[in-house]
């Protein structure tokens, strides 16, 4: 089983009700492998919400208690994006989880990249709090920016690629 940003899978989670949907991603959701996740719903954040970034630092920071995510309007939502990284989890411990597949950019599941906490679309490197806690547990995280179809069948294993193939 492969977590999966419930964004990407063309689930309106994304912070402005809308979704990120990724076609290859999409193409491949049938397969009944992946499961959706939004940390910043499970954390129990509202959909739409304001924007958030994780200020002065990245989600293994967050995760060390060093900084702080907050939203546009300065409002503190550190421990919902904890909250929704322990609730991905309780996931990974349920299913035999072999992989996540996160939307990059986002200060939960941000994998390569996180924005700068200035509300300016500067990036800095590093992950959100949910993909650093992945990442510590051991579990491979991949950003949906530059996968592949090739690499996606070898997460999902040979089976798939022979139905897909056929």
């Amino acid at each position: 089983m492969i977590i999966v940003s419930a964004c990407l899978l063309g689930l309106n989670a994304k912070y402005d009700g809308k979704s990120n949907a990724h076609a290859l991603i999409q193409k491949y959701s049938s397969v009944g492998r992946f499961i959706p996740v939004c940390p910043e719903q499970l954390g129990g954040l509202p959909t739409p919400r304001a924007p958030v970034e994780i200020i002065g630092g990245t989600g293994q920071q967050v995760l060390l208690g060093r900084c702080v995510a907050q939203g546009l309007q300065g409002e503190v939502v550190t421990p919902q994006l904890i909250q929704g990284a322990t609730e991905v989890m309780k996931m990974v411990k349920m299913f035999k989880i072999t992989a996540a597949i996160l939307k990059e950019r986002s200060p939960s599941c941000g994998v390569h990249h996180i924005y700068d906490g200035s509300f300016t679309h500067k990036l800095v490197p590093g992950q959100g709090v949910t993909a650093a806690l992945l990442k510590e547990s051991n579990i491979p995280i991949y950003s949906e920016e530059g996968l592949t179809e090739e690499q996606l069948v070898g997460l999902l294993g040979e089976d798939v690629n022979a139905k897909f193939t056929k």
